[in-house]
C-alpha cells in the first residue's frame, strides 16, 4: 500500500515517493514507501518492531538517506544537498526528539538548549531562558541532566528542537521512557506545538498517543499496510 493523501496539494512540506532504503544491498528496511505531510498535520507512524519507522523518520529527518526514490522537504529536493548543504538544512528546518534524551551530561538545561542555538547561529541566553519558562523549567535552567527527572530532561529536550523554530518536528517514541504524568506533561507540549502550526511527525507504539495525531500510518515490512484518518 501506498498512500498519496495531498500528494498532489500545492502546499506540501514532506514528500516522498517510492522511498527505499536497503542495507548491506540486501537488506530492506523500507519498500516503496509514498507518503505525503500537508504543513501543520500531526502524523503518527506505527507498526511492530523492524518495521522500518525509525529508518522512514531518520530519512526525513537528513539524518540517513535513502537508497532509491525521491524525498522533497520545504520545496527542496535533499537528494542534491552536499552533505554540508545537508547539515546546515537539518539545523534549519527539522526538530528532533529522541526516546532517549541525548543531553550533554556536563552543560545545564540552559546550556544544552544555548547548544542548538550555538550550531544554528548565535546562542541567545534569555531566549533559551523564556524557552525553558515555556516548558515549565524556568526554575531549574541551571540544574544537570543528572539532576533532573526523566520527564524534565525530555522536555528540555524538546525546548532544545524548538528553540531554533523548525518548521518541522519530529518523534522517535518521546514518551517511551517517561511514566505516566511525564507522559502527560510532553504529550501537552505536543499538543501545543500541534496548537501553535508546527507540522509534527512522530513514530510511537502506544495507541493512546496516535490517537492525539491527525492521521496514523501503519509500517510492516518495510511497507505501508494502513492509513487511519
Amino acid at each position: 500500500m501506498t498512500t498519496e493523501r495531498g500528494m498532489n496539494a500545492v502546499a506540501q512540506i514532506v514528500r516522498a515517493r517510492e522511498l527505499t532504503k536497503l542495507y548491506n544491498g540486501k537488506t530492506c528496511a523500507l519498500d516503496h514507501v509514498t507518503i505525503g505531510v500537508p504543513p501543520g498535520e500531526w502524523l503518527c507512524i506505527m507498526g511492530p518492531s523492524g518495521s522500518g519507522k525509525t529508518t522512514l523518520l531518520n530519512i526525513i529527518s537528513c539524518l540517513d538517506r535513502q537508497t532509491s526514490g525521491a524525498l522533497i522537504i520545504d520545496g527542496n529536493d535533499v537528494e542534491r544537498f552536499t552533505p554540508a548543504q545537508l547539515t546546515r538544512f537539518r539545523r534549519e528546518t527539522v526538530g528532533l526528539v529522541f526516546q532517549q534524551f541525548h543531553l550533554v551530561p556536563y552543560l545545564t538545561a540552559l546550556e544544552n538548549v544555548m547548544l542548538a542555538q550555538y550550531f544554528h547561529s548565535m546562542a541567545d541566553e534569555e531566549e533559551a531562558r523564556q524557552a525553558l519558562e515555556t516548558i515549565g523549567l524556568g526554575a531549574r535552567w541551571h540544574h544537570l541532566p543528572s539532576q533532573l527527572s526523566g520527564g524534565e530532561q525530555q522536555r528540555v529536550c524538546i525546548a532544545r528542537a524548538l528553540i531554533n523554530q523548525p518548521k518541522i518536528m519530529l518523534a522517535d517514541e518521546p514518551t517511551g521512557n517517561l511514566d505516566k504524568a511525564n507522559e502527560d506533561l510532553v504529550l501537552a507540549l505536543f499538543r501545543k506545538m500541534h496548537e501553535d502550526g508546527h507540522t509534527i511527525i512522530m513514530v510511537t507504539h502506544d495507541p493512546d498517543v496516535a490517537r492525539l495525531a491527525d492521521r496514523v500510518v501503519r509500517l510492516d515490512h518495510g511497507r505501508l499496510v494502513e492509513e487511519l484518518n
